[in-house]
Parts: structure tokens; sequence; C-alpha cells
């Protein structure tokens, strides 16, 4: 019997309890009265009818994929009939549902916790952010949960890796569509916002007045909270998969299993753990968060390496992993940050003219993704040469396992990530 993927159900189910009590927790909060209900309901209605539509669509997608993969995969039917053909197809229904479902969670979580959030302000900044927070830590915990869990049930029940491939393709699909999708309401709506309000009517941004500024919002709800949940899911148990059918021939798999439970507990840890003072920066505070719940990992996981025999070369493949993600994180905050240089610079052109802010902009968009690409490509090569020694192909397994590694803490991520819309 393998008690790691066992171990990685019983973690998502305290990650569901944590987000249950923060659901709670930030329902039983004070609700807004006024302009602030009133614009939050239209808010949650546009969400959802947009979330309603677009998962018709997906569901007819999702159904013909289903049908295609159970008449041609792993061999044709009429060839010979097989139940892994069935097991594909159900385990590919359930990826796209799964993550539909955690997409759907966290936008009802999102479009309650920002009405709370704002009349939290009223009383200070750390009430105000600990409602958005925990909001988005609803998301984090419902999302890696149930990537988490599904892996690992599917794993128990068929003990075939490639049944875990046609989970993470459900997840593929619907995170394609979900993403873009929402991704381009956005935008679009936030472009026309701006070019009906400020430039022809001379409105202040983010106006209620101004239609689009609730579509706006509702974008902001659909495509960074929904479709970047569907997004990451996919990103994770993609992960999760390939680590999975690497290890296998090797009989590493509780490996994996023992590191994606061991990323979830502590990225529950993390959440918990989340705090900012009266006076205090947020975006300091969530950066603080995310090292924090890194450096448990760490730990955990070499605690985990220590007792249980695992091979040392597979947990420095997914440290060195870890640290590529902060890498990327640390970056992305210079760039982005007001406090950084190249967003003070890019502010100091624009008073020359908008060619400038174009150029300037986009100068530094591109110098941004450099170190990005210098980590991902550096941690693959350091977990393959790390892993090397070890013959066959441990290397690759290596690779896969410093992407758990980069991923490992995505709860405290995704957490993060849904705090941004929320707040605003």
């Amino acid at each position: 019997m393998q008690w790691w993927p066992i171990f990685a159900i019983v973690v998502s189910l305290v990650a569901f309890g944590v987000a249950a009590y923060f659901y709670k927790w930030v329902n039983s909060l004070e609700t807004a009265e006024g302009n602030i209900a009133s614009i939050g309901i239209l808010i949650r209605d546009g969400a959802n009818t947009f979330l309603r539509t677009e998962y018709k669509v997906l569901t007819r997608f999702v159904a013909v994929v289903a049908v295609l993969l159970f008449l041609f995969y792993p061999k044709p039917i009429w060839q010979g009939f097989s139940l892994e053909n069935i097991y594909m197809a159900l385990a590919y229904i359930l990826g796209s549902v799964l993550s539909g479902l955690a997409g759907k969670v966290g936008m009802s979580i999102a479009t309650i916790a920002n009405v709370k959030s704002a009349s939290a302000a009223k009383k200070g900044l750390a009430p105000a952010f600990m409602a958005a927070f925990r909001g988005g830590a609803v998301m984090g915990m419902a999302v890696v949960g149930t990537s988490l869990a599904g892996a690992s049930i599917l794993y128990i029940l068929t003990q075939h890796e490639t049944i875990v491939l046609a989970f993470s393709f459900g997840a593929s699909s619907l995170a394609l569509f979900a993403k873009a999708g929402g991704g381009i309401f956005t935008k679009t709506a936030d472009i026309s916002a701006d070019l009906t309000g400020k430039v022809e009517l001379g409105i202040p941004e983010d106006d209620p007045r101004n239609p689009a500024v609730i579509a706006d919002n509702v974008g902001d709800n659909v495509g960074d909270v929904a479709g970047m949940g569907a997004d990451l899911f996919d990103s994770n148990i993609a992960a999760i998969a390939a680590a999975i059918i690497l290890a296998a021939p090797l009989g590493q798999v509780d490996i994996v299993f023992a590191f994606g439970g061991l990323g979830l507990l502590a990225s529950i840890i993390g959440v918990l753990l989340a705090r900012v003072g009266a006076h205090g920066n947020p975006g300091r505070a969530l950066n603080t968060g995310t090292y924090v719940t890194n450096i448990i990992f760490a730990v955990l996981t070499l605690a985990a390496t220590l007792i249980f025999k695992f091979e040392l070369r597979y947990w420095l493949a997914a440290f060195v992993g870890m640290l590529a993600g902060v890498i990327i994180g640390f970056t992305s905050e210079i760039f982005t940050s007001d406090e950084g240089k190249p967003v003070q610079l890019v502010a100091k052109a624009s008073a020359t003219g908008p060619a400038f802010t174009i150029i300037s902009g986009f100068s530094y968009g591109l110098l941004s993704v450099f170190p990005p690409l210098v980590g991902i490509g550096g941690a693959a090569l350091a977990a393959y040469k790390i892993c090397e020694p070890l013959g066959g192909q441990a290397p690759l397994l290596g690779i896969a396992l410093s992407a758990i590694g980069m991923l490992s803490v995505v709860g405290m991520i995704i957490s993060n990530d849904a705090y941004g819309p929320i707040v605003d």
C-alpha cells in the first residue's frame, strides 16, 4: 500500500477545511450598505452570468473531446475494447469539472470578499487586508486541494500514471479558454471604460456611473480569479502528472505525492500565519508570507527525505526549482513595483509624451522576461546535472521535481494573486 498518495488526500481535505473556515469567516464580516452593496451585487451578477455562459460552451467542447478520447485513446475501440479508454475519458472529464469547480468557488468568494473588504477598510488597513487575503486564500486552498486530491485518488484507484495525464489534459482544456476568454473580456472592458469615461465624458477612472467600470470589475473576477485559478490548477496538475509518469518506472512515485502534499501543507501554514500591521505594507506582507512558506516547504521536504530515506539528490532538484520560483517572484517585484526603478523611469518618461511611455514600457517588459527565462533554464539544467549520477531517466525526473518545487507553494501564490482583484 502506498501511503503518500493517501497523505496527499488527507492534506487536501485539511485544505478544504481551511477554505471552508475562511469562506464562513469572510461571510460573517459586517455587510456593507448603500452604494458599496449595490455595486457589489452588480459585479457578482455580471461575473456569474459570464461564467455561466462560458461554462455552457466549454461543456460542449469537453463532451466532444471526451468522446474522441473514448473512441481513439489509447487505441481505437474497434481494434479491441479496453477499460482504459473509459478511464481516460472519465479522467479528462473529472479534470475539467474540478478545474471549473475550483474557479467557480474562488469567484464566488471573491465577489463577496470585495464588498466585505471595502466595508472593513473603514476600520483600518489590517481588517481590510485580512478580509481580502482570506477571500483569496479560499481560492488558493480550493485549487491546490482539488488538483492534488484528484490526482491522488485517480492514481490509487487505477495505479496507472497515464490516467493522471488525462486528468491534466482536462484541466488544460478548461484553463485555455477560461484564462484567454476572461483575459480578453477584462482588457476589452478596461479599455472601453477608459475611452468612454475619461476621454469622452471626463468621468474619473473607476467611477461607477460608467457602466463599463462595472464590466471591468466583472472582468477582473472572471479573468484574474476564475481564469487564473484554472490556469494554475492546470500548471500544478501538469507538473504532478509529468513527475508521476517519469517516477513510476523508477519506483519513486511516493516522492512526488510526498513533495506535493508537503507543499500544500506549507501553503496552509503560510496562509494561516499571514498578517499585516495597522501601518504595515500589504505588498511586503504578501512577499514575506511567500518567502516563509518556501522556507517551510524546504524544511518539511528535507525532513521527509531524511526520515523516509528518499534520494537526497531528488530533494536538491526540487529545492533548486523552489529557488528559481523565488527568483522569478523577486525579479517580477522589481519590474512591477512602484518602488522599483523601472516603474519610476517609465513614469518619468511619460512626462515627455505617450511615445516615450510606450517605448520605455515595452523595453522594460522585454527585459523583465530575461531573469525568469534564465531561472527556469538554469533550474532545469541544475536539476538534470544533480540527478545525472543516478542514471537512467532519473535526470528527467529531477527536472520534473524541480517543476514541483517551483510550484510547491502555489496555494500561497494563488491566494496572493486572488487578493489583487478583490481589493481592486
